[in-house]
């Protein structure tokens, strides 16, 4: 028990030598930590006469919110899609292993399967909070099955669906359940789609545009009826023309209703995205670029044969391929490996990498007055960083649950 005059019987530590992310800028203040969030220091000091019970000595490193990946489809062996017995296990063994790349909360994501799959999968993924065993679960991504087949990427055509009876009844049966259910990929030009979109934003579940052939106008509109995300942006969609930009012109549109944000999807892995690209999307919508991975089973894996729902992947060193063609099907990047890439391959500054990385996606999800910023109140989930972005250690509720060895 504290010794001070505190309100509370819980410990407060306090973070020292470090430079804080804070209202868009680093700055060197301590950090202070109570009961899994964060404290402002003057009501402790002054309201409560309160002090440290443990000071933790960053040795000059960032420290930053914990990273947020909205789109990550398993690793280390692991493919979310697959009719687990026990796919919270699986969900279990990512958790625990994306600690050490700074990521303190995720969307486990689904590509297009049969309903058979989502069926055994999903009632076993459930929304939980982080710790000691690992990231916590803010929700599932379900990407498919209801997107274009002309950009199905490495999505199966056979699994592929459209809404026949044009509402919910489409979804339930596809899904089974929207339970713990947080983003849903769907293509907008799809008939009936805008009354799926506006009930499933009705629901609290963020809609994404994707894997689609949509026209601009047909972006718009779904934006209009709710959808507020756009999934791994310039890949699975029509190419920027400057007639029609499509899905892409959704950055600089003048038909985005007041006070709403287009976020989207970027995966900086070097890879799936020319860095001239990722230039142009940054410098046209700073404030809506969210990293993701985009990474499948073979995240953590050597090179080979490995599965993503229903389709064989083969990685070639830094690639993953649908075997046996040139289809690109998501990534084996890391999430701190693809800030450092954003940053290196934009010029931004460390502090929007960093937020694009967790202020944004947590906006995206509409949970930044709980995760995403160092703000007083907001939950302690916390990323130390070296001044190359590099991990040193990761925090869930002020709890340290992974450090380097080095």
């Amino acid at each position: 028990m504290p010794s001070n005059k505190s309100v509370s019987d819980s410990p407060i530590i306090q973070f020292i030598n470090c430079r804080i992310l804070r209202e868009h800028t680093l700055q060197r203040e301590d950090l202070w930590i109570r009961d899994g969030k964060i404290l402002d220091p003057e009501k402790l000091f002054f309201d409560e006469q309160g002090y440290a019970d443990q000071q933790l000595d960053c040795g000059g490193g960032v420290l930053a919110p914990g990273f947020i990946d909205v789109q990550i489809n398993g690793g280390y062996g692991v493919d979310f899609s697959q009719p687990s017995e026990d796919a919270s296990a699986g969900v279990g063994v990512v958790a625990r292993k994306i600690l050490e790349h700074g990521v303190t909360s995720f969307c486990p994501t689904l590509v297009t399967s049969p309903p058979a799959v989502y069926h055994k999968v999903l009632p076993q993924v459930k929304v939980h909070k982080g710790g000691r065993h690992g990231a916590g679960v803010l929700g599932l991504h379900l990407e498919g099955p209801f997107i274009s087949a002309e950009k199905k990427g490495a999505h199966p055509e056979q699994f592929l669906r459209t809404f026949r009876s044009g509402g919910m009844e489409d979804l339930m049966e596809t899904y089974g359940s929207l339970e713990d259910v947080a983003i849903v990929t769907l293509a907008p030009e799809l008939p009936h789609s805008q009354s799926v979109v506006r009930m499933l934003c009705q629901k609290g579940i963020t809609v994404s545009l994707g894997h689609s052939v949509a026209d601009l106008s047909q972006a718009e509109d779904a934006v209009r009826h709710g959808a507020s995300f756009i999934t791994h942006l310039f890949n699975a969609m029509l190419p920027f023309h400057h007639r029609d930009p499509g899905i892409v012109g959704l950055l600089t549109s003048d038909q985005i209703p007041a006070g709403r944000t287009v976020f989207y999807g970027m995966i900086a892995d070097g890879i799936h995205t020319n860095p001239a690209a990722l230039r142009i999307a940054h410098r046209a919508h700073p404030s809506g670029l969210v990293l993701v991975t985009d990474a499948i089973t073979a995240m953590g894996l050597p090179p080979g044969h490995h599965t993503l729902g229903q389709q064989v992947i083969e990685i070639q060193g830094l690639h993953a391929y649908v075997a046996g063609t040139k289809t690109l099907s998501g990534s084996i990047a890391t999430m701190d490996m693809c800030v450092r890439h954003f940053k290196q391959a934009t010029g931004c500054s460390v502090e929007e990498a960093l937020e694009a990385a967790s202020l944004h996606p947590a906006q995206l999800l509409g949970i930044s007055h709980r995760k995403g910023n160092l703000d007083y109140g907001a939950d302690a989930d916390l990323v130390l960083l070296d001044d190359g972005l590099r991990v040193r250690a990761t925090y869930i509720s002020g709890e340290e649950v992974w450090r380097t060895e080095a």
